[in-house]
């Protein structure tokens, strides 16, 4: 945990400025945790809920009867708020917003793609927050016209499947004109002067994953913590499409054994339909295959070598393995800290303006 403190009216303005955010969350902090297949489970969840952010649980591709359970398992390790991560595209997406409402969860997080009004409709009717990811101002307008609570706004910066436009253009975006619902933003944020930034711009929060992943409450086996610790933010590489007939899924990832292999996979599948010797359907197939339980292997079995490493550029600020209480307390240091020194009259009892406080 980091030694500096900030002064008292530092911490007051850092709390004016996310207070939009806290009091959607219900949290002391507005710090939500990304969701990260296998690693985003009830342990995590519950330390950051705990530390005072928000945990989410990534469902993935979990059955509702295996979501209901986790989500039991969380609330038995904290009583503070958290939400579920839904994947728009599973086929029992239904029924898992049921489990939630059962459950009693207060926040559901719809990715991978754009929720439909019904889904939302449900969501909410269930007596839950809905949220969703907006990749351009207009389908965070269309969202907000559908009845979503708040948006997500993330960068090409963060770990997993990824956008084409940074951070910090989605923030020039999308907050200046984006104001009907709070709007976190996420993609390789680490460090408290970045938090603080992106509220001063008008943000109600942030979402976090990849600091996160090495927390010591984290599951994630020794090997997958220990390549995140030695890796720098070139390492977070984003996967390369050879070929526009087929198709890849922008996913950003350390780079190892499997990632090469993945590219050598393309150029043999391409040329081996280019022969003749096999469909183009077979062919996209195959590819999208590759990766299939490779997230796991990695995170759960600790196979660094083939499995994926999914991290987002913000892993060269991951140093440590440290509690999510001292990671959290980290940033608020770090963000006051910054606001003290920025705003030196505040120590003589002035209260200047800030950016985004609403």
């Amino acid at each position: 945990m980091t030694d500096a403190t900030s002064d008292g009216a530092a911490g007051v303005r850092l709390d004016r400025l996310w207070a939009r955010g806290c009091a959607f969350l219900g949290t002391r902090t507005a710090i939500m945790g990304g969701a990260m297949s296998w690693v985003s489970e009830r342990h995590l969840v519950s330390a950051i809920s705990n530390a005072g952010g928000f945990g989410v649980l990534a469902c993935g591709s979990m059955p509702p009867d295996l979501l209901a359970a986790e989500i039991a398992a969380t609330r038995a390790l904290t009583a503070q708020p958290f939400g579920v991560n839904l994947i728009n595209m599973h086929p029992d997406l239904d029924r898992l917003i049921d489990v939630c409402r059962e459950q009693g969860v207060s926040h559901v997080v719809v990715a991978g793609g754009f929720p439909s009004g019904a889904t939302i409709k449900r969501i909410k009717d269930g007596g839950a927050r809905a949220m969703t990811f907006a990749p351009t101002l207009v389908s965070g307008k269309r969202m907000v016209k559908l009845g979503i609570d708040a948006l997500v706004i993330e960068g090409t910066e963060a770990g997993g499947h990824i956008g084409p436009v940074s951070t910090t253009v989605l923030a020039q975006e999308i907050l200046p004109d984006l104001r009907e619902v709070p709007v976190f933003v996420a993609g390789g944020i680490g460090r408290g002067e970045a938090i603080l930034s992106y509220l001063e711009q008008g943000a109600a929060g942030v979402q976090i994953g990849t600091r996160f992943v090495c927390a010591t409450e984290s599951i994630a086996h020794p090997r997958f913590k220990q390549v995140f610790i030695r890796a720098s933010a070139r390492d977070a590489q984003a996967s390369v499409q050879i070929d526009p007939r087929f198709p890849v899924i922008p996913v950003r990832a350390l780079a190892n054994a499997g990632s090469k292999r993945f590219m050598e996979l393309q150029r043999e599948v391409i040329a081996r339909v280019d022969r003749g010797e096999t469909t183009r359907d077979e062919g996209i197939l195959e590819i999208e295959h590759f990766w299939a339980g490779a997230l796991r292997r990695a995170v759960i079995d600790g196979d660094v070598d083939s499995g994926s490493l999914m991290a987002g550029q913000s892993v060269g600020l991951v140093t440590r393995e440290q509690p999510v209480a001292d990671i959290i307390a980290d940033l608020i240091v770090q963000a006051e800290s910054a606001l003290a020194a920025r705003c030196p009259q505040a120590h003589a009892g002035e209260q200047p303006a800030i950016l985004g406080a609403a």
